[in-house]
């Protein structure tokens, strides 16, 4: 019975130690209350990929169900002041470190006609401090989606550029080691009718953000096998 006990425990400590670690970092559309996460969470448990820990210093948000909601989407951050503040190392301390972070994260720059290059340069910056905390890291890098606030005439247009500089930036950004793969959420995300406010996902925005990370997770935590 002892023995059976300690196997049993033993078990379920390999088992801990073996889930990915998955953090994922953006702004609002990522934590506020970033239900396209708990739907995502819910397709990888019924694809039987349940060896994940979503980490966070943030708690997951009410989306109808229970799920492990984990996060760092801050409402209103900008790329370029995460890396310029040193925001990114405390949270991934305070986490417990990452296997594997997801990036949506540049909205508030390009609302804020800051240049691509610019954001990319703060990118290089929060790439360099996940690598400090784990030189293997993988990341998943998401072309935005896109944006038609009001007020904003020219954010449809600056987000295309800005994601067909991401494509360009993201190759020279990649290590054997620790690479970084490009998640394209703009594509089939339509801002008319996935948002309530030119912005942020409703309900079929949530649908749509969920199935464009789906199969770069599942791909990337399937590495980890």
């Amino acid at each position: 019975m002892r023995f059976t006990q300690l196997a049993v425990g033993a078990f379920a400590l390999l088992a801990r130690a073996q889930n990915v670690r998955i953090m994922p970092l953006g702004d609002s559309i990522t934590g506020s209350p970033g239900c396209w996460r708990a739907l995502l969470w819910r397709s990888l448990q019924e694809a039987n990929i349940t060896n994940t820990d979503f980490v966070g210093t943030l708690p997951g948000q009410g989306c109808g169900f229970a799920y492990d909601g984990e996060n760092e989407g801050h409402g209103g951050y900008l790329a370029t002041n995460i890396a310029s503040q040193g925001l990114l190392p405390g949270w991934l301390s305070a986490s417990g470190g990452a296997d594997v972070v997801m990036v949506h994260l540049g909205t508030n720059d390009v609302w804020s006609n800051i240049a691509p290059g610019v954001i990319l340069g703060a990118f290089d910056t929060l790439v360099g401090q996940m690598r400090d905390s784990n030189p293997a890291v993988k990341i998943l890098v998401a072309q935005i989606i896109p944006m038609a606030p009001s007020g904003c005439a020219e954010c449809a247009d600056r987000v295309v550029a800005f994601n067909a500089a991401i494509a360009d930036w993201a190759p020279g950004a990649s290590t054997a080691e620790s690479p970084v793969t490009v998640v394209d959420c703009w594509t089939g995300f339509d801002d008319a009718s996935m948002t309530g406010d030119g912005v942020h996902p409703n309900e079929a925005g949530n649908v749509q953000l969920a199935s464009s990370w789906f199969g770069p997770l599942s791909e990337v935590i399937q590495s980890f096998a």
